[in-house]
This record gives C-alpha cells, sequence and structure tokens, in this order.
C-alpha cells in the first residue's frame, strides 16, 4: 500500500528488531496512552512472539498488524493495526496507530489511516471498523475525524491506560461511509 509520503506493509519476524527500536525510542513517550508493559515487553524475545501471533493472525483473517514505512528512507515510523477482527454477521476491528514522536506532524498517521481502511474495505473485506480515544488526544481525534469517522459516544472508564481507568471517545467507520467518501 504507497502514500507519496508513507506507505504500510505488513509487520513479520524480520521486522522485530526494527520494532524493538521503535518502540524503546517511544517507551516514555507512549506510557500516557497504553497499558503499563511488564520489563519483558521491552525484550527482542517477546517482540518477535507477537509478531509471529501477529502474522498467525493475519493469515487466519482474524487481524492486520502493519509496519508505517517512510517511503524514501524505509524507516519504520509506527505502526498501525486491526485487532479484535469479528466475522459472522459482525464483520468488524479495532483500529489502533502510532506515530514515532519524532514524525509527528507530518500527516503520517492520517495517510496510515486511509491506506488501512481502503485496506480493511477491500482485501479484509470488514464492513465496519471502530477506534476507541482518550477524549484529550485532540491530534488522534482530528485523524479519525478526517478519515471520515463519525463519533458514537463516551465509553467511561473504557481500558486500563498507564494505571487508570481512562474515558475514550468510539469512533467507527462502515464500508457505505468510506464509499461515500473515496467516490467524492
Amino acid at each position: 500500500m504507497m502514500n507519496s509520503n508513507i506507505y504500510l506493509k505488513p509487520l513479520t519476524l524480520a521486522n522485530a528488531e526494527q520494532v524493538l527500536q521503535l518502540r524503546n525510542r517511544n517507551r516514555d513517550y507512549l506510557k500516557k496512552y497504553e497499558p503499563i508493559r511488564p520489563e519483558s515487553y521491552w525484550t527482542l524475545e517477546v517482540q518477535q512472539e507477537m509478531l509471529i501471533n501477529g502474522e498467525q493472525n493475519f493469515e487466519a483473517g482474524q487481524g492486520y498488524v502493519f509496519g508505517i514505512f517512510e517511503s524514501v528512507s524505509e524507516q519504520l515510523v509506527g505502526r498501525i493495526e486491526i485487532s479484535g477482527v469479528a466475522r459472522g454477521p459482525f464483520q468488524n476491528g479495532n483500529l489502533g496507530y502510532f506515530v514515532d514522536q519524532d514524525h509527528h506532524g507530518k500527516g503520517y498517521a492520517s495517510a496510515a489511516v486511509q491506506q488501512c481502511l481502503q485496506f480493511a474495505f477491500t482485501e479484509a473485506q470488514l464492513h465496519r471498523l471502530q477506534a476507541g480515544v482518550m477524549p484529550w488526544n485532540t491530534p488522534s481525534l482530528r485523524v479519525l475525524e478526517k478519515s471520515g469517522f463519525r463519533r458514537e459516544g463516551l465509553a467511561e472508564r473504557y481500558l486500563h491506560i498507564n494505571g487508570n481507568w481512562e474515558d475514550h471517545v468510539l469512533y467507527a467507520i462502515t464500508i457505505e461511509d468510506w464509499q461515500r467518501l473515496t467516490i467524492n
């Protein structure tokens, strides 16, 4: 999947060292957005296990993990994932992403979300994607709104983030919404 500035590529075991470096570069920055991680999380072995699980989920159509790569340097600058895929009558997944703090403000998150939507609604054949964002995370709220997600409500004490039960604004987009946006 290409964009002029970034492209998405499924993360595999071969990317383990890059993923670990990306995670470690952003460890302190991402604390306020993520659950508390055990120390073992920050090891190559755990990152390798997660990538193997991710590859298996990808093959089974249960989840999709992509690296966000800069087009020119081919550097891994972020991660975007469709997790918790429910098939059957739901055909839904949860979207999550982050961009390296040194690459903020370049439109990479918006471009990655757009590319991920293309994948979700064509190749993965999902009907709906949802995302939850803490109300104070204005940049991420803007990314979702620019991408055509609609606000569905507030989930109080939704996820345990950095030791606290945090509220999340819930957003969603369906294939019908996305098709209307891509036609115009």
